[in-house]
């Protein structure tokens, strides 16, 4: 049969990679294999347990900075790959993981697959350094999934043959469905209404975040009736922002980052989100959960163009305004309720298999 290597290092990856995984698990024409990095050691064990998969390759990490662990990960990739004689490698997004992956195939002429291919905000430094990774998988893939019409036409600007080209949903959907489904996940009535909470991106540290905590301090002091639930990520340079500004306050929950379970409870859970997270843009459409986002600009604008979402950015008073303005009219609050996710309909993985079996037999029955 042929032999499908899926390679993948971080929580974000395997949460999109899972239901590919399981779809092509359950096809009769595929052998196919899931190699973890390492990039996110522990943070990766849960998540993988939660979709019940168990890598059948693990690489070891190797250096603390990322220059060291990407060294590490091609050399240990291309031995991987020389053994395996893989049909197509497979790789999700826009980390060092599928980066390194792509290109250790690509010398080896693997054909690769991207998942979530085509994402752009044509600036380098926003988000960085993913912008950068994305673009350059791009100019070595053969076939390019892309999530949203948006995504297919910034493939096609970028003058990538049509033929390479699949327009496919998002597979975080397929994911939700898939957690929904397996571990039950339905919305908890709460005494306050809940504002989640997320800032990590690198293009955010300092001022920003700062900005942000400040705007969040003075919503949480002038509402009593609301509860903030922040999980602050583990970098020192989020923490030693967050804590000092928003630690003594009574209705803000600041708690370890949550695990996938966690996090889809959470979002279903809260009336607002504010965050600075790709992932979290697509997901929370799904249970119609508006979202504000604390960036700039976003590669993901279905769900600004569906209203289901808008760009903000990190000014203290541009936040305090934005959720006043919810929280003070019903009409504007319930046109921003998704009533389905821009993002897709829950059957990418499937369109992916189909396509990936595809273009293995044509391949197959060439040589």
């Amino acid at each position: 049969m042929p032999k499908i290597l899926i390679v993948c290092g971080t929580r974000p990856e395997i949460i999109k990679l899972a239901p590919v995984y399981h779809c092509l698990k359950k096809k009769s024409w595929a052998d196919v294999l899931w190699l973890h990095t390492g990039q996110h050691d522990e943070m990766s064990k849960k998540i993988l347990a939660c979709f019940d998969i168990n890598p059948d390759i693990t690489l070891v990490r190797e250096g603390e900075n990322l220059s060291d662990f990407t060294i590490g990960l091609r050399r240990q990739l291309d031995k991987a790959l020389q053994e395996l004689h893989c049909d197509m490698v497979i790789v999700q997004g826009d980390t060092e993981s599928a980066f390194v992956g792509a290109l250790a195939a690509f010398y080896q002429r693997i054909p690769v697959a991207h998942v979530e291919a085509g994402l752009r905000t044509y600036n380098l430094d926003r988000p960085f350094p993913e912008e950068g990774l994305r673009q350059m998988i791009t100019r070595i893939t053969t076939l390019n999934f892309a999530p949203t019409p948006g995504a297919e036409a910034a493939l096609l600007r970028e003058d990538i043959k049509p033929s390479a080209i699949f327009l496919t949903g998002n597979t975080v959907i397929d994911a939700q469905h898939w957690i929904i489904e397996h571990h039950h996940i339905r919305a908890q009535t709460l005494e306050q209404k809940q504002i989640l909470i997320t800032m990590h991106r690198r293009e955010n540290w300092g001022d920003e975040i700062e900005q942000a905590c400040r705007a969040i301090a003075h919503l949480a002091r002038q509402h009593s009736e609301m509860q903030f639930l922040f999980p602050v990520h583990l970098n020192p340079l989020v923490k030693d922002q967050v804590y000092p500004i928003l630690g003594e306050l009574a209705n803000v929950r600041l708690v370890a980052p949550l695990d996938y379970l966690e996090m889809q409870q959470a979002i279903v859970n809260s009336w607002l989100i504010l965050t600075d997270s790709g992932g979290i843009q697509e997901e929370a459409p799904t249970f119609g959960v508006p979202v504000l986002v604390l960036r700039k600009e976003t590669e993901r604008p279905e769900a600004i163009h569906a209203g289901c979402a808008k760009i903000i950015g990190t000014n203290q008073s541009n936040i305090i305004t934005e959720v006043e303005m919810l929280w003070n009219n019903t009409d504007l609050y319930s046109s921003m309720q998704a009533k389905q996710n821009p993002f897709g309909d829950g059957k990418a993985s499937e369109r992916i298999a189909d396509t990936i079996r595809q273009h293995v037999s044509q391949n197959r029955s060439v040589s």
